[in-house]
């Protein structure tokens, strides 16, 4: 499908990429990229890539193999990640809620149970101090 000889690419004018692709690589870096335009799911398959460096006649072949997958326009990206933020950003302010009220009961329970502790503490001092008045008289 593609060809670079003296310093020239070459596309063939037959076959499924003719007239999109471009020769993008640089030999001066060993670089033989190319790019193909407009992709569609029939272009799917492995590619050979067989390079001949002359005077160097006999090399190994080595193979790419293409994937096509639809592109997803960015806006829908950011949306289903807002989304997704959104609802954990939710989910983590109602467990806030859970363990800030939860604590503010238990605070308030220990609260009144030490006030209970102290009345009856109170009481059975009250309780003492009549008997040993009874006692007395």
């Amino acid at each position: 499908i593609f060809h670079y000889a003296k310093g020239q690419p070459y596309i063939d004018d037959v076959g499924t990429f003719k007239e999109r692709m471009e020769w993008v690589g640089n030999p001066h870096r060993k670089d033989g990229s190319i790019v193909i335009h407009n992709l569609d799911y029939t272009d799917n398959g492995t590619f050979t890539c067989d390079v001949k460096n002359p005077p160097d006649i006999v090399g190994k072949s080595s193979q790419v193999t293409l994937y096509v997958f639809e592109k997803v326009p960015t806006r829908y990206g950011v949306v289903l990640g807002s989304v997704i933020g959104g609802a954990l950003l939710l989910v983590a302010v109602v467990v806030a809620l859970v363990y800030l009220i939860r604590y503010c009961w238990l605070r308030r329970q220990a609260t009144l149970q030490r006030r209970l502790s102290a009345m009856e503490k109170g009481k059975l001092q009250r309780s003492a101090k009549d008997a040993s008045k009874r006692g007395r008289q």
